[in-house]
């Protein structure tokens, strides 16, 4: 069941080379008093060993091709109030470890662990008290030295590997992502069904998580964006709780999250099923943009070439609207069209929605290839000014979608929300 995370250990000690890595999962977080926010394991932790309890730790040996996890022991008196734990012999049975161990074991055990290794890789610096164990551990060995033992004497950051491995999906987790954007999609096509004027955005909210858990994602993947009228215009509103009025747009931005891996859609419809004029304008403008951008997406393109391609239109849009004056090109060199459009063309998705991986190499942009897998999410959020048109004031529209990068192209694995105008409509008003 869990080769493909057994797969992932080995290839990373052969890029390792030798020496130890040291990955401890996340920790448990308190909401307040005793009451905790609901589990979320490390994502390089859940990449390597698929194992999602709290308190464990994964040693990998290079030079032994050995992976060892450190876990809670079986419990029965605190899993009769907390749930199964696999303990120490099922996780290495079920999860495919070399070896495992109790945690409580792992202060005596790391510093034979790390005794005559040549090199340690760990998270430097990302987690502070653990930092202080890992030197903790280091001075163990230190003080053996009279007995000829000595710590690692070079240190490496084990996100730099681990973030390069996770940019390009294996076949196992394309079809996690491709069910996390059905999931997602489901969401947002119920959202199209239900939206009505005189409803709360939370109202709406609650239909998208509905499907989401209806389908067997427990959780988003982010807080959910369910932003009506002059709300669409903040990027990461999340307060979801004001009136939808009749002539407004709706701008939903909401994934779910299935087994760790995050789906990532945004969608903007006409709260009463029926695009104005001066909306239908500015959308598919968005919507040109997006899909130029799209189409940028292929294996050897270089990453800011969907968002090259988005922007000359976004811009040519703007020039269109009246809200900006001047030549394409001139608007890009001043960023005066950063008025309207003040963010990226996307970001990596993965078991993170912003997922981890280097957009420039060497100062140079990288490459997409077959495996990578992106959002591409123009937009255009026009509050009121001066030089906006009234007809223009408020209106916020952003179309975001994920996308595969495969052999010969691209994926769009989000497809399954309408995204045209008249098939938007054609949903809402039940024709």
């Amino acid at each position: 069941m869990y080769q493909s995370h057994a797969e992932r250990r080995r290839r990373l000690m052969l890029q390792m080379g030798e020496g130890i890595a040291i990955l401890p999962t996340a920790p448990e977080v308190v909401r307040n008093a005793d009451n905790h926010y609901p589990y979320r394991a490390d994502s390089h932790f859940l990449y390597l060993t698929g194992f999602a309890e709290p308190e464990a730790v994964l040693v990998l040996d290079a030079a032994l091709g050995k992976s060892i996890l450190f876990c809670r022991e079986k419990n029965m008196e605190r899993e009769v109030w907390e749930g199964f734990r696999f303990g120490p012999d099922g996780a290495r049975e079920a999860f495919g470890f070399d070896e495992a161990y109790p945690l409580a074991e792992l202060d005596l055990r790391l510093p034979d662990l790390l005794s005559g290794q040549k090199a340690l890789w760990w998270n430097v610096g990302r987690d502070a008290a653990f930092d202080v164990r890992v030197n903790g551990w280091l001075e163990s060995v230190r003080q053996r030295y009279r007995s000829g033992e000595q710590p690692p004497a070079v240190y490496h950051d084990l996100r730099w590997p681990l973030d390069e491995m996770r940019m390009l999906k294996d076949a196992g987790e394309r079809a996690m992502l491709r069910r996390a954007g059905q999931i997602s999609a489901e969401g947002h096509l119920q959202a199209m069904r239900t939206t009505r004027p005189g409803m709360m955005e939370y109202q709406v909210e609650a239909e998208i998580l509905h499907t989401f858990i209806r389908h067997g994602a427990r959780y988003p993947a982010y807080e959910s964006i369910v932003a009506g009228g002059a709300n669409a215009c903040t990027l990461h509103y999340a307060a979801n709780n004001a009136r939808l009025n009749d002539g407004d747009l709706l701008l939903i931005d909401a994934g779910c999250e299935l087994n760790g891996y995050a789906g990532d859609i945004t969608r903007t419809i006409p709260v009463n099923g029926k695009f104005s004029a001066a909306q239908r304008d500015v959308y598919e403008i968005v919507l040109a943009a997006e899909l130029a951008g799209i189409a940028a997406v292929k294996p050897d393109a270089p990453w800011n070439a969907p968002g090259d391609a988005a922007l000359r239109i976004l811009v040519q849009g703007m020039l269109d609207l009246k809200l900006l004056s001047g030549s394409v090109d001139g608007v890009i060199e001043s960023g005066a069209f950063r008025q309207f459009y003040m963010h990226g063309i996307g970001h990596m998705i993965g078991l993170d929605v912003h997922d981890v991986g280097q957009r420039k190499l060497g100062g140079q942009w990288r490459s997409y290839q077959p495996g990578m897998c992106t959002t591409i999410e123009p937009g255009l959020y026009i509050r009121p000014a001066a030089n906006v048109p009234l007809a223009l004031h408020n209106i916020g529209i952003r179309i975001e979608d994920d996308v595969l990068v495969t052999e010969d192209g691209h994926e769009v694995y989000t497809a399954d929300v309408p995204k045209e105008i008249d098939e938007i409509e054609i949903l809402m008003q039940g024709v």
